[in-house]
């Protein structure tokens, strides 16, 4: 690996950081540093919607508060590629496994008031990214559920 290789690996697993980062703090404006204005982002396999960046991210600020006030992902075997082998240009692949446990309130009638039950999602994050002037930035994001429990 040479020098731009590696430091485009560490900008872009610094992107990755920064999505859940973002997400499991609630500070949805630090997502603006990990996603293009006009992304696409899909995250109808767990349920969620799939839109560009700005009706995606004001879903997200509405939503997961409402329902997951705790949030806390983990990210593994980060794999990253670059388009035709080209390292050094433009635009890179990012697939990432993750697991994202939540606590959520049960509803009365399971398991009683108050108690709280963990639902978990585990899966891959498919991010297309390219290199913009502030740096990398996805511009697609697919989440892949590849299991969930307590849904």
């Amino acid at each position: 690996m040479d020098l731009q290789q590696i430091s485009d690996r560490l900008e872009i697993e610094d992107v990755l950081v920064r999505y859940t980062r973002g997400i499991d703090t609630g500070e949805w404006d630090l997502l603006d540093t990990v996603f293009t204005p006009y992304a696409e982002i899909d995250y109808t396999e767990s349920g969620g919607i799939a839109d560009t960046y700005p009706a995606v991210k004001a879903w997200l600020a509405e939503v997961l508060p409402a329902f997951f006030p705790q949030r806390m992902h983990s990210l593994a075997q980060v794999a990253i590629t670059f388009p035709g082998g080209r390292v050094g240009g433009d635009e890179a692949l990012a697939t990432a496994y993750f697991h994202n446990p939540m606590p959520l309130a049960a509803p009365d009638g399971e398991g009683g008031r108050g108690e709280t039950r963990v639902v978990e999602f585990g899966g891959l994050y498919h991010h297309s990214l390219v290199r913009t002037p502030d740096g990398w930035r996805s511009r697609k994001l697919h989440e892949e559920i590849v299991w969930k429990r307590g849904v």
